[in-house]
């Protein structure tokens, strides 16, 4: 009876010790547009960057600089969950771009990291005319469920042992009578 209060005693310090296990969530790039070393013959509007997780409002910082170095994005920041948009000025000259970026997820150490693409610029530059779009905003996903999955396996291991100590109790409350 002793070795069994003991192991029990010792699956609870387990079971409390898994549950007090935060799992690890690192922020993460998913994509970029335009993509990472892609070569532009049209020169984009805006640059995207999303993430894996959820980027808070403020503190965010993308600077777009073309081949001299100089700065081409407007500094309008939009976030949208996952994503963070920069607007672009009118690029006029061939070369690589380099965008760097420094976003915020809550909780979370900032994501911080650079890509570059390459645009020819035409012979010509035209003036763009404004086209109104509208654009749908991307429907929030669910979360890895990690933490879910661990907590429904501890549910499970303590179920277990305590249908064994009801087993183990009702056989000695059966013998004393």
């Amino acid at each position: 009876m002793v070795r069994l209060k003991r192991a029990l005693v010792g699956a609870m310090i387990l079971f409390i010790g898994l549950m007090t296990i935060a799992p690890a969530q690192a922020n993460s790039l998913v994509g970029t547009s335009p993509i990472s070393g892609s070569s532009l013959v049209n020169a984009p509007s805006a640059v995207t960057i999303t993430t894996q997780g959820v980027l808070i409002d403020g503190g965010n910082t993308v600077t777009v600089t073309d081949p001299k170095g100089l700065r081409v994005d407007d500094g309008t920041i939009t976030v949208d969950g996952m994503s963070v948009i920069v607007g672009m000025q009118a690029l006029k000259n061939s070369g690589i771009y380099k965008v760097s970026y420094s976003l915020l997820a809550e909780n979370d150490a900032p994501l911080e990291g650079t890509f570059t693409f390459s645009f020819t610029a035409p012979a010509v530059i035209s003036s763009p005319t404004a086209v109104a779009t509208v654009s749908a905003s991307a429907a929030p996903t669910a979360s890895s469920g990690r933490g879910t999955s661990i907590f429904v396996l501890g549910l499970l291991f303590a179920a277990f042992f305590v249908l064994v100590f009801l087993i183990l109790y009702a056989r000695k409350l059966i013998r004393d009578h």
